[in-house]
């Protein structure tokens, strides 16, 4: 029996990503659509929820929120602020809250929500298709089911990830997370480049993409490590040598690293932000 049957989820913000989330759970029968209520500001986003979903929903977060098992909360990280102290008085010791915000830490979520049974996840944008990967991390006030409950919750995504350390949530933020937009990029690069040579743009599109997506696969069943894999198709003197020759004098991996990094400190700086807005003032705080 799935860890949601009989469980009601709320989702708060109900976007892209939460409306994927929905999708899933209910293709995989882990939930039925009138488990499901979600909130939504705009008149036509919410019907076009109840009409491609079957879902309930409603324009109150706190209607969303008040006796739902679980809560997805998946709002813009400025939003959070007013949504959580909304949210926050109306949610009962016994339910779980799962946060799929960028930057948002527990230490915040608890302080505008005043709740602490939580979940700091980070999703990333495949998991539009069902082929996501989310790293999570549970406070010690959830328990054994609760954690069950997130698990497949988040399943629903693609593959989820558990860390006993909320800094790997971060991090993945700057792999994970962040790292479509990585391969986006070179995608987009590998693409131009081909068209640059003669190909058609719709022959470089489809070079570039399907050529990525065997590389993953192949790399993902054999297990082993990409230098490996690298090595077996360089030989001495080949064109796989002439272009790895040009990709370290132009510093690729170093690049990379930084961006990562780049995309790791922008991630702590918004939790340092959400945090100070908890403790400031109530006339110093941002909306």
């Amino acid at each position: 029996m799935s860890p949601l049957a009989g469980r009601t989820l709320a989702t708060i913000g109900t976007g892209v990503m939460a409306e994927s989330m929905i999708a899933g759970l209910i293709r995989g029968r882990l939930v039925t659509p009138d488990q499901v209520i979600a909130s939504h500001p705009r008149a036509d986003r919410r019907e076009q929820l109840a009409r491609e979903h079957g879902i309930r929903v409603t324009a109150s977060n706190v209607a969303a929120a008040e006796g739902a098992d679980i809560v997805l909360l998946a709002v813009k990280p400025q939003m959070l602020a007013r949504v959580g102290r909304e949210i926050g008085p109306h949610l009962a010791e016994g339910q779980l809250v799962v946060s799929i915000i960028a930057g948002a830490t527990t230490a915040a979520l608890e302080g505008f929500l005043g709740h602490r049974a939580l979940v700091r996840s980070m999703p990333n944008t495949p998991a539009q298709i069902g082929r996501g990967m989310t790293v999570w991390y549970a406070t010690p006030e959830t328990t054994a089911a609760q954690r069950d409950q997130a698990r497949a919750l988040l399943s629903a995504l693609g593959a989820e990830i558990e860390v006993d350390d909320e800094r790997f949530v971060a991090m993945a933020t700057a792999v994970s997370g962040t790292g479509p937009t990585y391969v986006f990029l070179v995608m987009e690069a590998l693409v131009d480049a081909a068209v640059h040579l003669g190909f058609p743009r719709h022959v470089a599109h489809d070079l570039v993409v399907e050529t990525l997506e065997g590389s993953t696969l192949f790399a993902k069943q054999s297990a082993a490590h990409p230098a490996v894999l690298r090595n077996m198709v360089t030989s001495p003197g080949g064109t796989s040598a002439a272009a790895l020759h040009e990709l370290e004098s132009g510093r690729l991996r170093t690049v990379l690293s930084e961006a990562v990094w780049a995309a790791y400190r922008r991630t702590v700086e918004l939790g340092d932000q959400l945090e100070a807005a908890v403790a400031a003032p109530p006339d110093r705080r941002r909306p």
